[in-house]
Parts: structure tokens; sequence; C-alpha cells
């Protein structure tokens, strides 16, 4: 497959359609003990035993942190519009109250790159790589933490202003609180019911108070937050109740508060003994306007009640798998999109700001790498996202993840999300055949609108 097929009426052809690649700070930049800056929870979990595949960390990464250079070339290269990267808290507040203009130096060269070279710069303020200092002082279960937060954003917003295109306050808060703090899988490595909620509902509070910030340094840019979302289906008729509140707590309680200004009764109901402390008012800053809203997407749930009446996970055994074991299952896309244009009656557009697959493609031959489940992957996903158009959802954009190969949190270096393959030896990077084909898609869309 040259490029992708998308039909002559495709949404996606259209010119102000944004199309990018993103990355995260933690997982691409290595270079954690330069530029001033200091360490991270990753930094701290991945060198406690056996909480890291293979016992990998971010130290050195995929050394972004002095190739950024040729990373930047390579982006443009591939024809997008735009870039999504994170920043990395640490770096420009290495302690508390603390700006780092080193730090800053560092992103403000990247971002200048990417506006001399034609595309805008989407940038997220945390994608997970909080100061350990923090940690230290209870992290997301210190309700300070997240008025810390307001002021980290507020040193970045006062320096960049206007300069960062479009702001994320904050990527998948799912991930950071209930792997984090509720089941253990991710730094900081805590487990609790409790501590989970209550991590979670710091973290929506540290969106909503960095959003006022946010318009107020850069009131021409464009501010928002990014949601991990997967839509669950019952696995029998029976299970609509188990597909309900897997949706309910995965996502509508993260979504919910920011777009209707309340956390779900489903999960309020089920959890009533693990509810976080709600501090009068803390809904209405949580709820402030937001002009776009993030969706990431890899999979679906499907969903049923086991014979204890728990609501539990269902394999589908016989259906296509990515080598890490999500399956593919492009109709989610459209199917969670449309669900959410019906649900949120002040739905902003929407972007699509993840969406990928990890391949067991770890072998470059011959200068070449044919990721070819990653290519129809993509293809079937990008079809999804125009049929949830062509059905009257506003989409404006789609980041496909990742930019290349890097460190996938908890499963080290052996899960390969990128389009660009990645040695880690001798940091040489080469296109797949998805990265070729994206690239081939995306100038033919520009020839075609010229």
């Amino acid at each position: 497959m040259n490029k992708y097929q998308l039909p002559s009426d495709s949404k996606l052809l259209q010119s102000d359609f944004v199309f990018g690649v993103a990355t995260s700070s933690y997982q691409i930049e290595g270079g954690v003990a330069e530029g001033g800056r200091t360490p991270s929870i990753w930094d701290t979990f991945c060198k406690t035993p056996n909480k890291v595949d293979n016992g990998d960390n971010g130290d050195v990464a995929c050394d972004h942190y002095h190739l950024w250079q040729q990373d930047i070339e390579m982006i443009q290269g591939l024809g997008v519009d735009a870039y999504r990267l994170s920043i990395a808290w640490p770096r420009i507040m290495p302690q508390d109250g603390v700006v780092n203009p080193e730090g800053l130096a560092f992103y403000e060269e990247i971002i200048d790159e990417c506006h001399a070279r034609g595309m805008k710069v989407y940038v997220t303020l945390y994608h997970w790589d909080l100061p350990q200092y923090l940690e230290d002082k209870g992290g997301w279960l210190n309700r300070e933490t997240s008025y810390k937060f307001a002021e980290y954003a507020r040193a970045v917003s006062a320096h960049f202003g206007n300069k960062i295109d479009v702001y994320t306050t904050l990527n998948e808060p799912f991930v950071s609180a209930f792997l984090g703090y509720r089941w253990g899988n991710h730094a900081p490595g805590i487990k609790g019911e409790r501590e989970g909620f209550l991590a979670s509902h710091h973290l929506m509070l540290a969106h909503g108070l960095a959003m006022p910030i946010l318009r107020s340094n850069a009131p021409h840019s464009k501010h928002g937050v990014v949601f991990n979302a997967s839509p669950a289906y019952p696995a029998t008729s029976k299970d609509q109740g188990a597909a309900d509140y897997s949706e309910a707590e995965n996502y509508h309680w993260f979504m919910d508060p920011v777009l209707k200004g309340e956390y779900p009764q489903l999960v309020v109901e089920r959890q009533l003994v693990n509810m976080p402390m709600i501090l009068e008012g803390d809904l209405d800053i949580i709820s402030a306007p937001v002009d776009y809203v993030g969706i990431n997407y890899y999979s679906r749930d499907v969903m049923r009640y086991n014979e204890n009446g728990d609501i539990e996970k269902v394999i589908q055994e016989g259906a296509e798998h990515t080598f890490i074991g999500w399956e593919v299952y492009p109709q989610g896309l459209t199917d969670l999109l449309v669900r959410l244009n019906e649900r949120y009656d002040n739905i902003p557009p929407i972007y699509i700001t993840e969406n990928g697959a990890a391949c067991d493609d770890h072998s470059v031959v011959n200068g070449q790498l044919n990721d070819e489940q990653r290519v129809r992957y993509f293809q079937s996903h990008l079809n999804a996202v125009d049929q949830a158009i062509k059905a009257g959802v506003r989409v404006d954009g789609y980041f496909a993840w990742s930019l290349m190969d890097n460190f996938e949190w908890a499963f080290g270096y052996c899960q390969r999300f990128g389009m660009v393959h990645v040695d880690y030896q001798t940091q040489q990077r080469t296109l797949k055949q998805s990265a070729i084909t994206y690239r081939n898609t995306l100038l033919a869309r520009a020839e075609e609108n010229k």
C-alpha cells in the first residue's frame, strides 16, 4: 500500500483537517540529569525492582534531548501539519517554586524550529512525569499538587504565550490516577481504591485551576484536555449494565466534570466508600469551558458480570490483536465518537490526539521495515474517523501515536508503537512502511488542495 485509501469525499482530505504525530517527554528525551532537570516519579519508579519490563528506564530513551533537530526535520519530512509533544515538568521547575531558564530554552528551540518548518505545535503540560519533590509531599494525593500544577502552567504560558498553538493540561488523567495511585502499575506505584479516586479529583482540579491562567497568558491559543477512552460492549444481552459501568468509570468519570460539571452517578453510587473530598466550588473550577477535547483511542472493551457479580473484561478469542495484546477494532472509534457526541450537548471540537498500534516489528532488513499490521491499523482507523465525521461528529484533527519507538512505560522497550524504528544502541531512525504510507497520503492531500 503506497498511501491510505480514503474516499474522494473524505473529510480528512480537506485542507483544514489537522494531521500530526505525537510523542511525550519521558518516553523520548533522555538527558534526565542534563539541562537542570531533576527526577520525576518515573525516574524513581524505574529504579524499583520488577516494576518495568527488563528493568528498563528513560535515562537515554531516544536521546531526543540531543537529537531533537534531526527529529524535527524527520517530522517535517512526513508532511504533517502539527507536532504534539509534552513538556517535562521537572525540566521547567526542578525545585518547588524555581523556574529553570535552561528548560524553557530547550523547548523554545523545538517550538521555533517547528514553526520555521511550517508546523503548528500542540503542547501537553502533564504527560505523567510529576516532579519527585512533589510526590515526596504526597503527589496527586495531596490537594496542594493541584495548585502547584497551576503555578507550573503559569510559568510555561507566561513564557511562551501564544507561541504554543494548542495547550493541553493533562494527558489521560485515567492513567495517572488509576494506574499510578489505584492499581500501582505505573509511577508512583501506589495501590488503593480511595487513593485512585482522590488522585483523579486532584488531577481534574489541577486542570480546572490551570485553564483561566492559560487563557490569560495565551488568549489566541486553544486550550483543552486529553482523555483516553475505550467504548464498552456487553458480552451478552445480560451484561449491558457491566458495559455501561465500564464506560462510566473509565472515561465518563474524567469527562463529565469538565463537560457536565458533575461526576457520573453510576460511579458515585458504586464507589461511595471511596469517594474523594470534593470541596464546594471544585466542580465549578473543573468545568471551565474548553476549546477542544482530545481523545486517545486504541481498542474497545467487552464486559460481563462474572459469577460473583463483579465486572470483568472478556478477551475476544479469534479476533485480531496487536503485539501488546489489544484487539484491533476500528468500529469502536466510530462508535466512541458518536456516543460522545450524543452524551455531551456542549462537546467542543474533538482531536484524535493518539491512535496507533504496538506491533512485532523489531528488525530492519536492508534499510526497510514493513509493518504491515500497523499500515492496516491506520488505514482502518482513519476510515473510522471519517465515518464519525459523516455521522455528524466534529473531529478537527488526527495524531498518529507514535512518531517513533520509545520507552513504553511499564513495558519498557519491548513494545514498539513507532511509525519510525529506533535502534536503541545506535539511535538510528528508520521510517517504517506505516510512516512512508502516512507521508504519501499527506503529500497527495497537499497536492490536491493546491
